[in-house]
């Protein structure tokens, strides 16, 4: 008999051609998906090319995405997109996203069907946890180890133990899927669950739409994750029907699987979120932010950028006006996106608030282009990282929050929650 393993371990297992697998076992595993963007994609082609191979393992599974800088900022951003676009035609690659109909990465993948449940996806950004939410493995590593899938198909890895986290009870009104993870990464810090399976579930998770569970994989790389996880059900199927361009297979944990350790928390305790400077660990609840005025609000994202996260952004601005110190820029994060939000009528409720509307960039997040801060700024922003210098000077201060706790403070011109307007 197969010793009870956990969800993660049994995507593995089957990857690997094992039986079972078991924390801490070095394994190499066939992978389903490889991701790199314009910033990571040049540097796992030149690896590439050193490997000698004259082509990629599948062409429908090798996958570039220029989201990072794209559209271009500059020359140096123009070269590299070039780059990949060129080794894109070269090797006759399926996914290559355009300016035009692309969107960023970890919001695109899973739209487009590209990733799938019981996946492994490997990709140059560590965001690539996102894909969890599907109830597939998926996690970030270097362009070196990218190169060497694109070319062979597999990579090895250590298999991580897991921490289960189980979120039970209704959401409270103005609470997000972005509040709970926020709200764990506080509890068990940064490096909480470092090289760990998050696997996340409970009766909060079961009600929870797909938006926001990729909202919470997205950041299990912010508690120091390997990966996060949450098993798919018939919310993951109905999202995957007539989308996934290949056939997925859920997989789900053993009753007696064994964890680290088990958490548990009462979501009807949880109000909405702010992580402080400098990191996504340092929260409190809004309600004990203080008196903290605000030069910018980023609504958009891998984290928040989805449709449903632009129309609570919309419910708040409604008949409302941006602060007059205060930035309002909005991205949604795939074309798709925006235009179904430009047809549900949340830009135009955006635009005439005052707010102004990207199109789909990770530019702002992380201090790229299209928002960044100069020395003494502070912004609200639903992006997934506050690091010292993250969103532009080091000088410059970074809040993590809600779509709705970042348009609130947008209209207050300072960070309050949506409930005192």
């Amino acid at each position: 008999m197969s010793k009870p393993m956990d969800i993660t371990k049994k995507i593995l297992a089957d990857h690997a051609g094992l039986k079972e697998v078991e924390a801490g076992q070095l394994i190499s595993a066939k992978v389903d998906i490889t991701l790199a963007n314009d910033i990571t994609g040049p540097v796992a082609i030149n690896e590439f090319k050193k490997i000698g191979v004259d082509k990629v393992f599948d062409r429908d599974r090798v996958v570039f995405v220029p989201d990072h800088f794209v559209p271009n900022r500059d020359i140096k951003s123009a070269q590299q997109v070039k780059q990949v676009r060129e080794f894109a035609r070269e090797h006759g690659l399926k996914h290559f996203f355009e300016v035009g109909r692309m969107g960023i990465e970890h919001a695109l993948l899973p739209d487009n069907g590209i990733v799938t449940a019981g996946d492994i996806v490997i990709g140059a950004d560590s965001h690539t946890c996102t894909y969890g939410a599907l109830g597939a493995f998926s996690t970030g590593m270097g362009s070196t180890d990218i190169a060497c899938a694109m070319a062979s198909g597999e990579t090895w890895l250590k298999v991580p133990s897991a921490i289960k986290v189980e979120f039970n009870g209704k959401l409270n009104k103005w609470v997000t899927a972005k509040d709970l993870i926020l709200y764990l990464i506080g509890d068990i810090g940064v490096d909480g669950a470092l090289y760990k399976t998050l696997e996340i579930g409970g009766s909060t998770i079961r009600e929870l739409p797909m938006d926001g569970r990729f909202t919470i994989c997205n950041m299990a790389i912010e508690a120091g994750a390997k990966n996060g996880i949450i098993e798919p059900d018939d919310i993951t199927r109905k999202y995957l029907e007539n989308r996934s361009i290949r056939p997925y297979k859920f997989y789900s944990s053993d009753k007696d699987a064994e964890y680290e350790k088990i958490i548990v928390y009462n979501t009807e305790e949880i109000e909405p979120v702010v992580a402080f400077p400098h990191l996504p660990g340092n929260t409190k609840p809004v309600s004990q932010a203080g008196n903290i005025k605000i030069d910018q609000a980023v609504i958009g994202s891998c984290t928040n950028g989805r449709l449903s996260d632009i129309k609570a952004a919309a419910e708040v601005l409604k008949g409302r006006k941006v602060h007059k110190d205060v930035r309002l820029i909005v991205f949604p994060a795939t074309q798709q996106i925006y235009l179904e939000a430009i047809r549900a009528g949340y830009i135009e409720t955006i635009i005439e608030a005052g707010g102004a509307v990207s199109t789909p960039t990770c530019g702002p997040c992380l201090g790229g282009h299209a928002g960044i801060l100069a020395a003494g700024e502070r912004a609200i922003s639903t992006t997934n990282r506050n690091f010292v210098g993250r969103m532009g000077h080091v000088e410059s201060e970074v809040y993590l929050s809600s779509p709705y706790v970042a348009a609130a403070s947008a209209v207050e011109g300072r960070i309050v929650s949506p409930a005192i307007l």
